[in-house]
């Protein structure tokens, strides 16, 4: 087997040990240990079946946005990333096919005239946002009237977004509802304004590499292991990607 995959460990794993970067400012796809800060998660757990599989060594490279792992995606400072796929990534990093998919939606205050997803495009309406998430990416690309206001991390743009007063936030859905939640006078409004799909990235020219993560990931989703992880780390309710 080692031999069968040498030439997929010399493409992905070049200096020996598989350097995997870990979001942290997406707690549906990886958590900090509440005593060790060893990452933990959906990401973790695909990190460590496939360093098992290549029967190399792991070492995690922790991010507290996602914009910071793809900043760091011509570094050399990882192999492997977990991102949402996003055509201006794509000019730097290679992808699977997702594995899950999530909710890009806005938390607003209670009283807020904002209703719907599409009452938030409109003149004068601020959001906040981290700054390189997939969502940042998304509605740059798609508002035409509301004003973004940009965080460094996703974590500090709802920060913000309390600080400045502004119309709304936008982000993940899971980790809005818990925002709102745990913050008097606040709500996500229903819908979403676009499916976030995650996937498997490493760097571009790891083409041989990419053949065998995007199996990996395809065997990693229908056997379960995928579905399995999300609900051991309480993320059950995010979607397994078809």
């Amino acid at each position: 087997m080692q031999t069968t995959l040498t030439p997929v460990i010399q493409d992905l794993v070049p200096t020996g040990t598989l350097r995997v970067a870990i979001n942290f400012g997406n707690p549906v796809l990886a958590q900090p240990h509440p005593q060790t800060g060893a990452p933990m998660g959906v990401s973790a757990d695909l990190a460590s079946e496939l360093a098992r599989q290549l029967t190399v060594p792991l070492e995690f490279v922790t991010y507290d946005g996602a914009g910071k792992v793809f900043a760091a995606a011509d570094t050399d400072a990882w192999d492997i990333a977990f991102m949402a796929i996003d055509p201006q990534r794509a000019e730097k990093v290679l992808y699977t096919r997702p594995y899950v998919i999530i909710e890009g939606s806005y938390v607003v205050h209670s009283d807020s005239p904002l209703k719907t997803i599409e009452d938030v495009d409109q003149e004068g309406v601020r959001i906040a946002v981290g700054k390189g998430a997939a969502y940042d990416l998304f509605l740059s690309r798609s508002l035409r009237h509301a004003e973004i206001v940009r965080a460094d991390t996703s974590i500090a743009a709802l920060e913000l977004f309390l600080a400045q007063s502004l119309d709304a936030a936008a982000g993940v859905r899971q980790p809005l509802l818990a925002f709102a939640s745990s913050h008097d006078g606040l709500r996500v409004i229903d819908g979403r304004f676009t499916a976030i799909e995650q996937a498997m990235a490493t760097p571009k020219g790891r083409n041989r590499g990419l053949e065998f993560l995007t199996s990996f990931i395809d065997d990693m989703k229908a056997s379960g292991f995928v579905a399995e992880s999300l609900a051991r780390s309480g993320q059950g309710d995010a979607s397994v990607a078809p």
